[in-house]
């Protein structure tokens, strides 16, 4: 299976094609943004962009993004003067992480949001960002660096 990671040819040929993606990424390409938590798409914490829009990887196979480019938490960054998205600089400016876990899904759902609706209303920031579960209770702090990712955006930071 060959796909584009981060900007980068790859080439697994070892990998199935019903293998999972988070499963290749994690175990075969040591790319450990994307984390295992449910395994049924319900969490969000496995998101990763594939062609630029926000994917669960527990669900996809490999054989799924074959051509297709997959962008992870570690790439998201890339192209930027500082080697972070706008999304990842808000994040960190809100103080949003707290346990942690769920962080990968969060900023990954908020830049694939923010790159489709660059203006996206208060409603359509929550219910997009709602699709990820957070136990420690941090939406406050994600919906307040979500706006400020779409101020930085605005920007050009």
């Amino acid at each position: 299976m060959e796909f584009q990671l981060n900007g980068t040819p790859v080439s697994v040929p070892e990998a199935a094609g019903e293998d999972r993606l988070l499963w290749v990424l994690r175990d075969r390409l040591d790319v450990l943004g994307p984390k295992f938590g449910c395994g049924i798409g319900a969490c969000g914490a496995c998101t990763v962009h594939v062609d630029g829009r926000a994917e669960r990887s527990c669900l996809l196979a490999v054989r799924d993004v074959a051509g297709r480019r997959v962008v992870t938490l570690e790439g998201l960054g890339a192209g930027h003067a500082d080697g972070l998205h706008p999304v990842q600089k808000a994040w960190l400016a809100e103080r949003v992480p707290q346990c942690g876990y769920c962080q990968n899904g969060q900023i990954m759902t908020a830049a694939a949001l923010l790159g489709e609706a660059p203006e996206a209303g208060p409603d359509l920031v929550a219910a997009t960002m709602d699709g990820v579960l957070c136990r420690c209770g941090t939406q406050v702090r994600i919906r307040r660096a979500v706006a400020r990712a779409q101020t930085l955006l605005r920007e050009g930071a």
